[in-house]
């Protein structure tokens, strides 16, 4: 297999991490989900798990789900987690914070549409093709985001995408239309999973796994990816452990086999030692809840924000002026 290039820059990989077979990643989704990756997976053996230069994963071929895998997918997790779903999540709080009141906001593959919740004070707008809910009190329109710029182009002063561009084959097309919804001098807000993390060390973590997370990212990874659109960078920080999301911490702490450079392997021991992490990791976060340690955090948050057009100087105005003035000689 020749050495794929990376997902954001375009440069050859540096190196490949792991192979893992589609029969180990259709096993695991029926096992601990009960959802059947067949159709994603059709017609392939294995995926190669490989580090770009800026240090992202990324999952080559890059397959995302399906209609049929997201279907049954989101059916067991509104099963199994309700509360969890609707739990303080520390990305919208940052973000939040940055909205100022009356600001136009489009948030991008919306899902539940809940970081409205979070910015009452100002005019929400989500996009979501599959978007399920009928309350008439939440502007979110049924379309893809090439769908709303036909219209849209340019008309935000904040955009953002939570926990979406991991699950794309191509998140560089996907982020330069995220920044033409954007006015000049407005925000573009993008929440991440990342490597090194707690969630890549807990062995046969499946959610980390196509087709659902095509890439693990890293702050060069975001950097690069804003850079390269033309945005300044206002921030990159690790996002502090919630209730939405501590639990995946307190698996990786009770795990006791931690991933190094493999990640996925069909082995007993590394399946005996996920069901204990997620028994024991239940356990703890029934008990101590979200933890109060940073470090890596639980993700990253880019704050971007795209540069107002260049406005002339004076002095090149009058330079312009006399150069554009006729002389006797003309």
């Amino acid at each position: 297999m020749e050495t794929p290039l990376c997902p954001v820059t375009g440069q050859p990989a540096v190196r490949r991490v792991q192979w893992v077979t589609t029969r180990l990643l259709t096993d695991l989704w029926r096992i601990e989900f009960g959802v059947d990756a067949r159709s994603s997976f059709a017609g392939l053996d294995r995926f190669g798990l490989w580090e770009s230069p800026v240090g992202l994963y990324f999952f080559e071929p890059r397959v995302e789900g399906d209609q049929a895998f997201y279907q049954s997918y989101y059916r067991r997790l509104k099963t199994y987690r309700v509360s969890v779903l609707e739990a303080p999540r520390a990305e919208f709080e940052t973000a939040a914070r940055m909205v100022e009141p009356g600001a136009r906001v489009l948030d991008v593959s919306c899902g539940a549409a809940l970081f409205q919740k979070y910015v009452p004070y100002a005019r929400y707008t989500g996009i979501d093709p599959h978007f399920t809910s009928d309350d008439a009190n939440i502007d979110v329109r049924r379309e893809t985001l090439s769908d709303h710029l036909a219209t849209h182009s340019g008309a935000y002063d904040v955009v953002c995408a939570f926990q979406v561009i991991e699950h794309l084959a191509s998140p560089r097309p996907f982020f330069e239309r995220m920044v033409a919804a954007a006015k000049p001098g407005g925000l573009v807000v993008v929440g991440v999973p990342h490597v090194p993390s707690a969630a890549t060390r807990i062995p046969n973590f499946l959610l980390n796994a196509p087709p659902h997370h095509l890439t693990w990212w890293t702050r060069a990874a975001l950097a690069a990816l804003a850079r390269d659109a033309g945005l300044s960078i206002e921030s990159i920080a690790p996002m502090p452990w919630t209730e939405f999301d501590s639990l995946i911490y307190w698996i990786e702490r009770c795990s006791p086999v931690k991933c190094g450079d493999k990640h996925f392997l069909g082995d007993w021991s590394w399946h005996a030692a996920s069901a204990v992490g997620l028994l024991l990791g239940r356990v703890v976060h029934a008990v101590r809840r979200p933890p109060k340690v940073m470090g890596e955090g639980a993700g990253l948050l880019l704050i971007a924000r795209r540069k107002p057009p260049m406005i002339p100087r004076a002095s090149e105005n009058i330079a312009g002026a006399k150069a554009a003035v006729p002389t006797d000689e003309a």
